[in-house]
């Protein structure tokens, strides 16, 4: 039977640019890394881009906890990203949460 991670947590935050907004959307995101890094509880926080659509940029990221997940959504660099600058680069998002399978 496998064994599930019992307190980690894994996001997978996929956007899709606008016409024309790739650029400006992976600029945007790239400049969450760095503060989001030195949050206490981030184990990673990786940006990836489709190579069939460069439209498609996704984060990659697990967390000690859902807790300091929680803790990073309410950060005021989240939040200006979400209520600010995502209306205007994303035409599309989806942001799941998941628990890792262990090996």
């Amino acid at each position: 039977m496998a064994t599930k991670a019992r307190k980690e947590l894994v996001c997978i935050a996929q956007f899709t640019a606008k016409p024309g907004k790739e650029d400006e959307l992976i600029n945007s995101l790239h400049s969450l890394m760095e503060p989001t890094h030195k949050e206490k509880g981030c184990i990673r926080y990786e940006l990836n881009q489709r190579d069939d659509d460069p439209r498609i940029v996704t984060f990659i990221e697990k967390w000690a906890s859902k807790a300091v997940f929680d803790k990073h959504c309410s950060m005021p660099y989240i939040a200006n990203y979400f209520q600010n600058v995502a209306p205007q680069l994303v035409e599309k998002q989806d942001v799941s949460i998941h628990t890792e399978i262990l090996p």
